[in-house]
């Protein structure tokens, strides 16, 4: 991590991820970058259906595999790059054939290491497998849903799933949000952590640095109006006035309260649901 100095009331405090030493190349590979329009939040009517998000800086987007369909070609790590849409460090393979594709790096990979994909592939950060051949223990990350689909889960800076339990064709995958799940073992994953695990140490600092991200500021619903929130209202500072939370749309929110829709399709999957609130630790 980099700390600053307080030279000003808004430097006080923040850090950064320090990328000396880390990444070893400051210029994407050109044929692997493209344009791409960031929707800040909205649909294709141009409504907003998430909030607090637009601005912020420009974005070169980097074309990352997550399909990962080259397989049995041995490949090898040429970069370590930076990527402004994601939160992990990307890698420039280059497979025997000479074809460059990005993939999201795990955490012990370095310039010169080599991965494979492949059903036969020994059991080492970066390399990728099904998830049947893959020994209890084991953490992985870019997990499938389904097989051939591309990976979906545990993508973040950082994370990775466990692999608790092989039974009847399905693995139980222990998540970052300590959900356990089942998935088709003929599903694939990459073995190891997502790399920049110091990404969640950082501070922001100021609010100038959340609109260079893209991050648009967040009004309190108790500092609002009955009309817009139903926190909204009373005389000076008050509570919220319910007995549980709620959003701007009247609908259950935070506080380990539970959203998830009923008879939503994967609920057969979910072995063991999350635990939330702040002490999701269980000690032993």
């Amino acid at each position: 991590m980099k700390f600053y100095k307080p030279t000003t009331p808004s430097r006080r405090q923040m850090s950064t991820v320090t990328f000396k030493g880390v990444l070893t190349s400051e210029r994407p590979h050109k044929a692997l970058t493209r344009g791409r329009k960031r929707h800040v939040g909205r649909n294709a009517f141009g409504r907003i259906t998430v909030r607090h998000k637009g601005g912020g800086h420009k974005r070169v987007y980097r074309d990352v595999d997550f399909l990962y369909d080259k397989k049995n070609i041995p490949a090898r790590v040429e970069s370590v790059e930076y990527d402004p849409n994601r939160s992990g460090f990307i890698g420039l393979v280059v497979y025997r054939d000479g074809e460059r594709r990005y993939m999201l790096l795990p955490k012990t990979v370095r310039p010169g290491s080599s991965v494979l994909i492949s059903d036969g592939a020994d059991i080492a950060p970066g390399n990728r497998l099904p998830l049947l051949k893959i020994p209890v223990g084991t953490f992985v990350y870019n997990v499938e849903i389904k097989p051939q689909g591309g990976a979906k889960l545990v993508r973040s800076a950082g994370v990775f799933a466990e692999v608790v339990a092989q039974d009847g064709g399905y693995t139980s995958l222990k998540l970052p949000s300590t959900e356990i799940r089942k998935v088709p073992g003929s599903s694939w994953a990459s073995i190891g952590e997502v790399s920049n695990d110091e990404h969640k140490l950082r501070v922001v600092g100021k609010a100038g640095r959340s609109r260079w991200l893209g991050i648009r500021p967040t009004v309190r619903g108790t500092a609002m109006n009955p009309v817009d929130h139903p926190h909204g209202g009373g005389e000076g500072r008050q509570g919220r006035g319910l007995r549980r939370a709620k959003s701007l749309w009247g609908k259950p929110t935070g506080k380990g309260q539970k959203t998830r829709t009923p008879k939503k399709y994967s609920n057969i999957f979910i072995v063991s649901r999350r635990r939330v609130g702040k002490k999701k630790e269980v000690k032993q």
